[in-house]
C-alpha cells in the first residue's frame, strides 16, 4: 500500500494480468490491442487461479475467443505512476503465440507501433560504414534523434550520440534485433514517443509510432525482444504455422518476427543444420503460385528438445 501525501486514505495497489497475444500473418506479426488509445488486454489476478499460466490462457480465451500455444511469463511491471489509479498497479505480464488470422478487428500490426524495428526494406546493410539507419522505418528517428542528441551539452552530446549509434546500428556498430525494448525505451527518454511525459505536442511533431495506453507499448517493446531472443535457441515460431507449412512460409514468419530478410538458400541450410527440425510430409502445394511446393512438418521428438534448438535469425555480425 502507498499513502499520497496529505490524502486521507490509503490508496489501495492492486494487481493484474496483463497478455501480449503474438500472431503472424501473411508476413506481417500483429498483437492483440483494442480500443483508443490501444491496449493489451488486462484483467484482475483472481486469488483463486492455482496457475498463473492457465489463468491467462483461460483469460485470453474468455476475453478472445483465442486459444495460445506457447505461454511464458514476461515481465512484472510495478513502477508508480503506470495506472490511472492513486495506487501502485502490479501488472504480471504474459507473452501468448497464436495462429489467429488478423482479418478482424482488435489487431495491431507490431510495425505498426514500433515502426523501426522492421528492416525488411532496408536498402542498405545495418552497421554501413556511411552510418544510414538502414530503413525507411527507422530513418525518421534517427533524424529526430540527432536533434535531441545536439540539445545535450559536452560529455551529454557524446553520449546520447553512442546510445544512438549502438542501438539503431549506425556506423560501426551492428544493428541487433533483440534491443528493441531499449531502443523504444530510448525514443521515450528523447520525448518522440506519445506515452512520455517529455512529449510536447506543440512542437508540431507527430509521435513516432501508433500510441498505447500507459506502458502497453513498453510490454509490446519487452515481448518482441523476448521472442526475438528466444528464437535462437527455442523453436517457438512453430507455434505460428500451420501443422504443414512450406520452408517459404517458415522463411516468411521468422523474418517477420526477427525484422530482417534473410537470403534463401542461406535460410534453408541453417534449417537442415538445426537438428533436423522439420521433416517433409511427403506432400506438395501449389498455393505458392510457382512450382509445386513441398510441405514439412515440425518434428514432434523437437518438443521434448526445444531448450536446446532453435530457428537463428539474420542478425548481422559487428565489423
Amino acid at each position: 500500500m502507498s499513502r499520497r501525501p496529505g490524502a486521507g486514505a490509503v490508496a489501495q495497489d492492486t494487481t493484474e494480468l496483463v497478455a501480449l497475444v503474438v500472431t503472424v500473418d501473411d508476413g506481417m506479426p500483429a498483437a492483440l490491442a483494442s480500443g483508443d488509445p490501444r491496449r493489451l488486454p488486462a484483467g484482475p489476478l483472481h486469488p483463486q487461479q492455482r496457475s498463473l499460466q492457465a489463468g491467462v490462457r483461460a483469460f485470453v480465451e474468455e476475453q478472445t475467443g483465442h486459444s495460445l500455444g506457447f505461454v511464458e511469463q514476461l515481465y512484472t511491471f510495478a513502477d508508480l505512476g503506470r495506472g490511472d489509479s492513486e495506487g501502485r498497479v502490479v501488472s504480471i505480464s504474459y507473452l501468448g503465440l497464436t495462429r489467429a488470422a488478423t482479418d478482424e478487428q482488435g489487431w495491431l500490426g507490431l510495425y505498426d507501433a514500433l515502426p523501426w524495428e522492421d528492416r525488411r526494406g532496408a536498402a542498405t546493410e545495418p552497421g554501413s560504414a556511411d552510418g544510414s539507419p538502414g530503413s525507411a522505418g527507422s530513418a525518421e528517428p534517427v533524424a529526430r534523434l540527432d536533434r535531441w542528441v545536439g540539445r545535450g551539452s559536452g560529455a551529454q552530446v557524446r553520449a546520447r550520440r553512442e546510445r544512438r549509434d549502438q542501438l539503431f546500428g549506425l556506423g560501426e556498430h551492428a544493428w541487433r534485433p533483440e534491443l528493441a525494448l531499449q531502443r523504444y525505451e530510448l525514443l521515450w527518454e528523447a520525448g518522440l514517443v506519445a506515452e512520455s511525459p517529455q512529449f510536447g505536442p506543440r512542437s508540431g511533431q507527430e509521435p513516432l509510432g501508433v500510441p498505447m495506453l500507459h506502458d502497453h507499448r513498453r510490454i509490446l517493446a519487452t515481448g518482441l525482444s523476448r521472442l526475438r531472443t528466444k528464437l535462437q535457441y527455442r523453436p517457438v515460431v512453430f507455434e505460428l504455422l500451420p501443422e504443414a507449412f512450406t520452408l517459404g512460409r517458415l522463411q516468411e514468419v521468422v523474418e517477420a518476427l526477427a525484422g530482417q530478410t534473410l537470403h534463401k538458400q542461406n535460410f534453408r541450410r541453417v534449417v537442415e543444420q538445426q537438428h533436423q527440425l522439420v521433416e517433409p510430409t511427403g506432400e506438395t502445394t501449389h498455393a505458392t503460385g510457382g512450382r509445386p511446393a513441398r510441405l514439412y512438418r515440425f518434428r514432434r521428438e523437437v518438443f521434448a528438445e526445444r531448450e536446446q534448438v532453435g530457428t537463428k535469425l539474420p542478425i548481422p555480425r559487428s565489423r
